[in-house]
């Protein structure tokens, strides 16, 4: 393998790539680290990804067989993934805060290993009853990485795939998961009875250890390759986005105290994957098309009255509950009723609009057979003005057979 002893990047990565092949194919992870070690040294963490997505493009390893070495991957990699190059963030930013709680994770995590290896030796003088109301203490802590993942998942692989990668949060993900499930187990082994020592070294080789060192092991991860590969990849508006975004999924172990000014113009803020005709909103944006076809494919039929009792919007289901015809949009809302129910229509629209009243709920148990659910919801902006009231129908009749739970795919 002396062709590789030059360390050009195309030769770092095909060095890499063989020995991935040879993990996957059953070589010992120790036997390739020292392989790998002598001959690259060092390895920058661009190419380390590089390398996971080819070997997926190429179909030579498919995501689930990434995701099933993944920790294998990390050991061999240990030591040898080069970071000098990654940028520096101000504080407040969002991977600043990523680390931060990646620090306070660590800290927990050190905790525990200490705790572990106290209850490993036969000489243990702590009370059982102590070193399990501490064990408590750290998985229950420990649980809290749910809202670093989610911010992952929801904020930062987003990103990622819009810029062409697609690997490393699919395995990335599948390892959050295990993770969780790891740590959920732990929580009920800790929940239950554990009767003495000999019980409790067992619980922390079967189910304890397992969790902690795949959670720091995910430290390490995201500190070696997934934030300095966000960071060279997304613009400052799109980090920009992210930040807006956090506040709602909230922090792991760690309360940021510093505000994140971004350097950009408010032209920059819009998401990249606006079309031309775009109807921008907070959360994201349609073209007209999509957001037509999304209202008429809605489970649930909706007309928007404004605030001066006039039909605005009608969606247009082909099975919808009732009937409605464009000659009703313009119309004041109480001619659109039978004159025995108007009565009923403006003490909703009294009561919505004084504040007095946010929503009105009505069904009918047998409407031509059917069972149908109808919901009048006060609409109004950020400062609790009244814009006016959407009426939301839906046919519910099957939902109220459902039993039990479905959890598997299965079509109708």
């Amino acid at each position: 393998m002396s062709e590789f002893l030059h360390n050009t990047p195309d030769e770092r990565k095909a060095m890499l790539k063989e020995i991935l092949l040879r993990l996957h194919q059953g070589e010992q992870p120790e036997t390739l680290k020292r392989q790998l070690s002598t001959l690259l040294h060092a390895i920058p963490y661009q190419e380390v990804v590089a390398v996971e997505e080819e070997l997926i493009a190429q179909g030579l390893l498919s995501t689930d067989e990434i995701q099933l070495f993944c920790d294998h991957h990390s050991e061999i990699l240990e030591g040898a993934i080069e970071v000098s190059g990654a940028k520096e963030v101000p504080a407040g930013h969002p991977i600043d805060t990523f680390r931060a709680e990646n620090v306070a994770l660590g800290q927990v995590v050190a905790e525990y290993y200490a705790l572990a290896k106290e209850v490993k030796e036969q000489h243990c003088e702590r009370p059982l009853s102590e070193l399990l109301l501490s064990l408590r203490s750290i998985f229950n802590r420990l649980m809290d990485v749910d809202k670093h993942y989610l911010r992952k998942e929801y904020l930062l692989f987003p990103y990622l795939e819009q810029h062409g990668v697609t690997g490393p949060p699919v395995v990335m993900w599948g390892k959050h998961d295990e993770i969780r499930k790891l740590l959920k187990s732990a929580i009920a082994v800790l929940s239950g009875e554990t009767s003495d020592m000999a019980s409790l070294r067992a619980h922390i080789v079967e189910t304890f250890d397992p969790a902690v060192e795949m959670l720091d092991s995910m430290i390490t991860k995201e500190e070696m390759i997934l934030f300095p590969m966000t960071l060279d990849l997304l613009s400052e508006a799109e980090w920009y986005h992210i930040y807006q975004e956090t506040p709602e999924f909230g922090y792991c172990l760690y309360d940021p105290q510093t505000v994140w000014q971004a350097d950009v113009e408010a032209d920059d803020l819009h998401f990249q994957y606006e079309s031309h005709d775009a109807i921008r909103l907070s959360t994201g944006a349609f073209s007209v098309a999509e957001l037509e076809a999304l209202l008429i494919h809605l489970p649930i039929d909706i007309t928007f009255v404004d605030k001066d009792d006039k039909v605005r919007f009608y969606s247009h289901s082909p099975k919808r509950v009732f009937a409605r015809n464009r000659s009703i949009i313009g119309r004041d809302v109480r001619m659109c009723h039978p004159p025995e129910s108007v009565h009923v229509v403006e003490t909703i629209l009294a009561d919505f609009k004084s504040g007095r009243q946010n929503c009105a709920k009505f069904w009918i148990g047998n409407f031509r057979g059917r069972f149908i659910y109808i919901e009048y919801t006060a609409v109004r902006d950020p400062e609790g003005n009244y814009l006016g009231v959407v009426e939301c129908s839906q046919d519910i009749t099957e939902l109220r057979q459902l039993e039990g739970s479905r959890t598997l795919l299965n079509y109708d």
